[in-house]
């Protein structure tokens, strides 16, 4: 049995210690506002989003040539912030054509709304896929809606954290919190390099089983919008648009001439392309474009 000054000593050399620990321990940071703002980052270091003082995105109405896909997304949106049944949704396939502004852009023309109130959107990027549960269960007490969003989702060769992708979307005791919708755009419609897929097929043991699990990943998404390269006419309709859209005063057969230039010299048509060419246009004006 410890005498009782061993005793009391001890104790007041742990209660020392424990002051001392406490202090030199970094502060806890503040719980986040997630009213704050409409849009968030997240910041896979702190596990906490922070508001985003500016955000990068254009008018809906902007949005040419991807007309089903813009209004099936919106609809899905719309029941989202209804706290209606809504599906993951991946934005998949030609670059330039638009996905990242219409995630961005529907977040807007849904929050505008009265019943969008509350619905928040929230970036990640690809390297913090594994703090995403953390990152849920923050905001599964919340009484906001939250759209979380990775931009260029994809994953390389010898790349596991797809797997904990997976388990956030769908997987786990308690799985994805009513409140939370996973939107994704992708250049690849299985997120995973072809390359990556056929080589399973071809070394695994069971190569259907090889496979099954390199594309299940894209299976958790109930939507999948396909982006595709665009016509002359439609990429003439996005120039008219932009050109309308910021006033400039350039003729049209002049600047359709103009923008099928600068499409071929940049070897492809697009809205990137596009919204490009009018902002060459603009600095040539002397023109500052608005947004």
């Amino acid at each position: 049995m410890i005498p009782s000054e061993l005793a009391e000593r001890i104790s007041r050399d742990l209660a020392r210690l424990a002051d001392a620990l406490e202090r030199l321990a970094p502060p806890r940071p503040a719980p986040p506002d997630l009213n704050a703002r409409d849009c968030l980052v997240g910041d896979g270091q702190a596990l906490t989003p922070a508001p985003a003082t500016r955000v990068n995105r254009i008018e809906l109405d902007l949005i040419r040539g991807i007309d089903r896909v813009r209004d099936i997304l919106l609809e899905n949106t719309r029941r989202f912030a209804a706290s209606l049944p809504a599906n993951n949704a991946l934005l998949w396939g030609a670059r330039g054509m638009g996905k990242s502004s219409l995630v961005k852009a529907a977040h807007a023309q849904v929050a505008s709304e009265e019943a969008g109130r509350g619905l928040k959107l929230v970036e990640i990027h690809r390297e913090d896929i594994a703090t995403l549960p953390a990152l849920m269960a923050l905001m599964r007490g919340s009484a906001c809606r939250f759209i979380l969003f990775c931009d260029d989702l994809s994953f390389d060769h010898d790349d596991a954290s797809y797997k904990s992708l997976k388990a956030a979307l769908e997987g786990g005791v308690e799985g994805r919190p009513g409140n939370i919708v996973f939107y994704a755009t992708s250049n690849r419609r299985h997120l995973l390099p072809r390359d990556m897929i056929e080589n399973e097929r071809s070394t695994a043991i069971n190569p259907s089983e090889a496979v099954e699990e390199k594309v299940s990943l894209s299976d958790r998404f109930g939507l999948w919008l396909g982006f595709h390269k665009c016509s002359q006419e439609e990429y003439l309709e996005m120039v008219d648009s932009y050109a309308e859209h910021y006033g400039l005063a350039l003729a049209r057969d002049v600047l359709h001439a103009q923008a099928l230039e600068w499409a071929t010299t940049r070897g492809a048509r697009s809205g990137r392309v596009a919204f490009q060419f009018i902002q060459d246009v603009a600095g040539r004006e002397g023109r500052k474009l608005a947004g």
